[in-house]
């Protein structure tokens, strides 16, 4: 069955054809995210939600998605979504943040411009009828010296058209290295040396609680004298008030700004002040930025519903279409590994460790613990899946470490998973095979080699003879066919273990068969999800 998508803000009919075009069932409603109760009334029908800002992706709203399992946002911003209630229902949320990059780096080149010749202001006189020819003096771009907070996608493609007005860039970047500076040919400064040296400062940031007002009312007071502020990011990330009177007091000569801290802005300490130029969130509203974006959501949907492809996501490590077709059968095994262990262990987890060796540790990590993560939870809570997983454990407290390193074994790659309680640890290992299945070899420290099925049974004894024929006996009597059955013991006459491969599931009475004749310290059946 096609998956179900619904389009419920305004996207081109481009985008829409896409999904048609891909495969997927899509219903183009492009005024029902303003409707709140009829969004919640057909949401449950529906396995992708495309939008845009009008659609308000409420808790309200994912209580009510049953089958929801992406959420698209055709644009960098997702204010209107609650992506930690998405990611506990373990619905990911992706975003399209580099389709509007160069619309957005050109409307702040675009602002720099306007407040250093005032160019709003100019032309409102001369529509006016006035020839105030001497009254507006602006300055030159040439020379000066621009500070770019944040210099990622959007801030690189400011520096980038700045140094091609001839100016001076400098960059305050945390995860800016000095190696990426000089490709950009840029320098990269501590804020308050930027702050000293900028003729104009734009940003370029996310809105965080640690960039929240990193213009403050202090930082502000550190700029040069004439400085010229750009902000076209996010509001909050600049004190408007503080800002305000830096403008009235001549310390800031202008500024422009196209996002405020409340919005829509019909009030804003910074409207009306001369040479304050000023937008309504006019960043990304463009033509081809509108379309890019829109066409990305749709693609990256698609992949993600026919595929599992996960691109640009927010509670979900990226995995591209050709990871996931390598990675599959390793994604299955993480999981496999993680369902053992999570329907072995009747105490709470204190510490997942997960060893990638061979192979495996130069594929896409993140994406691989997160399947681990999610075997495990789901022994006690069936809904959970890789989105949701590592939200689960992180509030649970449980601590996630993983080590690489290059082949160490018989194998060409294998994977160890490791759980510690506060009483035991308990391992497991895996590997995949030529023939893209998945074994487990080893439990405990003891080498096997197990085809791993739906159902099975996990035993623990003594090495002592008698085992096999008890098992098969069993089984044998009580109508359960075996497919496969796999031993394995540390040394001679000490711990052994068994491991079957069933065709059905196997009934209390026979568990309670095997445990009655003293042979086994541990009977346990296992399900698997191997479809």
């Amino acid at each position: 069955m096609a998956p179900k998508v619904l389009v419920s803000d305004k996207l081109s009919e481009t985008a829409v054809q896409i999904f048609r075009d891909r495969g997927v069932d899509v219903d183009y409603l492009p005024d029902l995210g303003k409707d709140k109760e009829k969004l919640l009334e057909v949401i449950g029908q529906y396995d992708g939600l495309a939008i845009r800002s009008a659609t308000k992706v409420t808790e309200k709203v994912l209580a009510a998605a049953a089958n929801l399992k992406v959420i698209g946002r055709a644009g960098i911003g997702v204010d209107n979504v609650d992506i930690p209630a998405a990611s506990k229902k373990g619905i990911i949320v992706m975003n399209t943040p580099f389709g509007n990059s160069v619309t957005t780096a050109e409307h702040a080149i675009a602002m720099m411009f306007a407040v250093a010749r005032q160019l709003p202001e100019a032309s409102a006189s001369t529509h006016d009828g006035k020839w105030e020819k001497n009254r507006f003096m602006g300055v030159e771009l040439f020379n000066k010296t621009l500070g770019v907070i944040g210099a990622g996608n959007i801030g690189g493609i400011v520096c980038d058209r700045a140094l091609g007005l001839h100016m001076k860039v400098v960059a305050y970047d945390p995860f800016l290295s000095e190696e990426r500076a000089k490709q950009m040919g840029v320098t990269k400064v501590e804020l308050d040396e930027l702050l000293a040296r900028a003729d104009f400062i734009t940003l370029h940031v996310p809105l965080t609680d640690k960039t929240r007002n990193i213009l403050s009312k202090e930082n502000i007071a550190k700029t040069k004298k004439g400085v010229r502020i750009i902000n076209c990011a996010r509001g909050g990330l600049v004190d408007e008030a503080a800002l305000a009177e830096a403008l009235k007091s001549g310390h800031v000569a202008g500024a422009a700004f196209d996002v405020f801290e409340t919005e829509p802005a019909t009030a804003s300490p910074l409207f009306h002040l001369p040479n304050v130029v000023v937008t309504p969130h006019l960043g990304a509203a463009t033509t081809e930025a509108q379309e890019n974006v829109a066409l990305q959501v749709a693609e990256q949907m698609s992949d993600y519903l026919l595929t599992g492809a996960v691109q640009n996501a927010l509670n979900m490590p990226s995995v591209t279409a050709e990871e996931a077709a390598v990675m599959g059968p390793w994604l299955k095994l993480a999981q496999h590994l993680g369902a053992f262990a999570g329907q072995m262990t009747d105490e709470p987890v204190k510490a997942i460790n997960i060893l990638y060796d061979g192979t495996v540790a130069s594929m896409n990590l993140s994406a691989l613990n997160c399947g681990a993560i999610a075997g495990i939870m789901k022994a006690t809570n069936p809904d959970v899946n890789m989105v949701s997983a590592p939200v689960i454990a992180k509030e649970r407290g449980i601590q996630i470490s993983t080590t690489h390193q290059e082949k160490g074994g018989v194998f060409d790659g294998y994977m160890k998973l490791t759980v510690v309680t506060a009483t035991r640890e308990r391992s497991i290992a895996g590997t995949v095979f030529s023939d893209g299945k998945p074994r487990f070899i080893q439990i405990k420290g003891i080498n096997i080699d197990a085809e791993i099925g739906q159902h099975m049974l996990y035993t623990t004894n003594e090495d002592v003879p008698g085992i096999i024929g008890t098992l098969g006996q069993t089984m044998g009597e009580n109508g359960v066919n075996i497919a496969n059955f796999t031993l394995g013991r540390s040394a001679r006459g000490n711990d052994a273990i068994a491991l079957l491969y069933v065709d059905d599931p196997i009934p209390q009475p026979v568990i309670d068969k095997l445990m009655k004749t003293g042979l086994f310290q541990q009977v346990k059946p296992l399900e698997f999800e191997v479809a």
